[in-house]
């Protein structure tokens, strides 16, 4: 009759011990220390969260490193300059047009030498005055030229110079380190471009300025011809 009894004690054991196993918490004591996996697991995930913050700022910083210094470089200005050879090369071709000889370029200064060796009373007046006139035009035409050529020699000088400024500049482009001095040697080349066509206005003037007054020599000796023929026949 024990027997019954002790195996309904031993089951009632067996069936108590998986409710308690369930029942009790996850956690251990190691050492007198819990241990709470799930706590464990929450640290774990806010300190990762905490160290990727801390990267991206870093990340976000070097960025603006990097940013500040491409902006430094393309804040530099270009360490070379033509600038003062460029002025002072237009200069002298402006001083060459300066010198010009008899006739200046000049409205007022044409007016008056033309009205008074070129046309109307010059070519009427006395045989003496129309002589002189005859070779003030002559000398007109002769000194035109010589300015011409003064001219073209001044600017054929200029090639050199111009060779070594674009050298410069060119060089200078190529090793630029940023934006700004990029734009600014791009700039003194368009200024070395701007004064050689500068140049070329000086010489195209001072050719027409030459072959007008040589056309207009001509014309004036034709109307002082006519006068004479006039003269010789004996006409009013």
């Amino acid at each position: 009759m024990k027997y019954p009894v002790l195996t309904a004690s031993l089951l009632f054991v067996g069936a108590a011990l998986p409710a308690a196993m369930v029942a009790a918490p996850a956690q251990a004591q190691v050492g007198g220390i819990v241990h709470d996996p799930r706590n464990y697991s929450q640290n774990i995930l806010t300190a990762a969260r905490t160290l990727e913050q801390i990267n991206n700022q870093i990340k976000q910083l070097q960025n603006q490193a990097t940013s500040l210094m491409n902006e430094a470089r393309n804040l530099t200005s270009l360490p070379v300059s033509t600038l003062g050879e460029l002025q002072a090369q237009v200069e002298e071709t402006r001083a060459l047009l300066g010198e010009a000889q008899r006739i200046a370029y000049d409205v007022t200064d044409i007016k008056a030498s033309f009205g008074a060796r070129y046309k109307g009373a010059a070519l009427t007046g006395p045989q003496a005055a129309m002589v002189a006139n005859a070779d003030a035009r002559w000398q007109d035409s002769v000194a035109a030229f010589e300015d011409a050529m003064k001219v073209q020699a001044g600017i054929v000088g200029n090639i050199g110079g111009t060779k070594q400024s674009l050298g410069i500049l060119v060089g200078a482009s190529q090793s630029a380190t940023g934006a700004l001095q990029v734009a600014q040697a791009g700039n003194q080349i368009l200024a070395v471009q701007a004064r050689q066509l500068a140049d070329l206005a000086a010489v195209v003037a001072a050719q027409g300025r030459a072959q007008m007054l040589d056309a207009a020599r001509s014309a004036a000796a034709e109307a002082e011809g006519r006068e004479r023929f006039r003269r010789f026949r004996g006409g009013n």
